[in-house]
């Protein structure tokens, strides 16, 4: 209804401006006098030719009586025109006052067309000026309407939106019933309060499934950890090779399950962040330890360790060596060269296979969650061995360095030394 109302006043306006212009445009320069006034001043004049002094003007004309000298014998007002010469250049009309059929004066009549013709004019501009000040008000007050019910409900979706974007879906749109819009901002509110209870059920499960990958992992290594014990005291009460061969593998196989599920478990704790990572001050000889326990298979040879601090957590570094061994011995299947040397403001471990390395578009892809290397083959693996490595040095201030060296891969576990963090 406001937006008929208000084109119907603009068409008002604009046919009443046409038909300004219209008048103005076709309007005579100059209109004939009356001819019956005239007749009647002349008539008046000539009968009171001879008492002027007592003649009165009966008409709403202006004229000016002169005798035959061109003497003025009487006029309306001043200002009028009082010779023929005059009133022939303002057009005025002249009439010769006859008496007793002898001419005895003129009468000029003034011409007021052009005065009349500037004052409707004036009339005509004064109206225009008006009707377009009327157009700009409604114009302006337009403006602000759309401004109130358009521009401004739509800049409210632009900041909302860039909320949404943002994953902010706790503030609530504002709106305004009685707005134009305010059906479709509604509908956008509701879109986000569906988005968050999506959001809200998607944690949920997804925290569900972690809660129970956790579980799962945890009450898989009881079991494992019982098949081990069995088997490490059956390959110690073996009485032939073959037997303890077999009771061998068993504690192999065993220990891979186990690796897989603490990776496992790991992954999804960190996810949680639940996973406590507290580096301190230990002594360097204590990596010879570390780096034999990790090596299940004893293909290595652990030199000499300089002596220094560490700043490391014990727990998780074993876990990031035990990640490097089982790599290697899984995908290489030789034997692993160890040096440890000190450099700047750490302590390197480099640990080197025999298996010819990676491709080296594939070494940045090796520390990423899920992702292994194209000579994985059909092997068996989660890809989370180095992800979790390099998580658990980025937490120790230290840093997981894989490189393809002389003869296969090369991985560098960059320990802080105690006193430069």
């Amino acid at each position: 209804m406001k937006k008929r109302a208000l084109v119907v006043c603009l068409c008002s306006l604009f046919v009443i401006e046409v038909i300004a212009l219209v008048v103005f445009a076709t309007q005579k320069t100059e209109s004939p006098q009356d001819a019956v006034a005239v007749n009647e001043v002349a008539e008046s004049v000539r009968m009171d030719w001879h008492a002027m002094e007592k003649h009165k003007n009966r008409t709403g004309l202006d004229y000016v009586v002169l005798d035959a000298d061109g003497t003025v014998q009487y006029r309306t007002k001043t200002g009028l025109s009082e010779s023929t010469n005059e009133a022939v250049m303002h057009r005025d009309t002249i009439l010769d006052v006859e008496v007793n059929h002898e001419v005895v004066g003129k009468l000029i009549v003034y011409n007021d067309s052009t005065q009349n013709l500037q004052s409707q004019k004036q009339k005509i501009l004064v109206g225009l000026v008006i009707v377009l000040f009327l157009q700009f008000g409604i114009c302006v007050a337009y403006i602000i309407y759309l401004d109130r019910t358009v521009i401004a409900p739509f800049d409210k979706l632009k900041g909302f939106a860039k909320r949404i974007a943002g994953g902010n879906l706790d503030i609530p749109l504002e709106m305004d019933r009685q707005n134009l819009f305010g059906a479709f901002t509604e509908s956008f509110d509701i879109m986000r309060s569906e988005l968050k209870k999506a959001r809200k059920a998607e944690a949920e499960a997804n925290a569900g499934k972690k809660e129970l990958v956790a579980k799962l992992s945890h009450d898989i290594k009881t079991p494992v950890a019982s098949i081990k014990a069995v088997s490490e005291v059956g390959a110690a009460l073996a009485e032939d090779e073959k037997s303890k061969a077999h009771y061998t593998q068993i504690i192999q196989k065993a220990d891979q399950i186990n690796s897989l599920v603490t990776n496992l478990f790991t992954a999804t704790l960190e996810e949680l962040n639940h996973l406590p990572i507290t580096p301190i001050d230990i002594e360097s000889g204590e990596l010879k330890s570390m780096l034999e326990g990790a090596d299940y298979l004893n293909r290595a040879t652990v030199p000499e360790i300089p002596d220094c601090l560490i700043y490391a957590d014990k727990l998780r570094l074993q876990q990031v060596f035990d990640n490097i061994f089982a790599n290697s011995y899984k995908y290489a299947q030789t034997d692993i060269e160890v040096s440890v040397r000190r450099t700047g403001d750490g302590l390197a471990v480099v640990l080197e296979d025999f298996g010819g390395g990676v491709d080296e578009a594939e070494l940045p892809l090796l520390k990423e969650k899920f992702k292994r290397g194209s000579n994985a083959g059909n092997l068996e693996g989660a890809g989370l061995g180095l992800y979790i490595s390099d998580y658990f040095m980025q937490k120790m201030n230290g840093e997981l360095l894989i490189q393809n060296g002389q003869n296969g891969l090369r991985v560098t576990v960059m320990i802080s030394l105690s006193g430069t963090i």
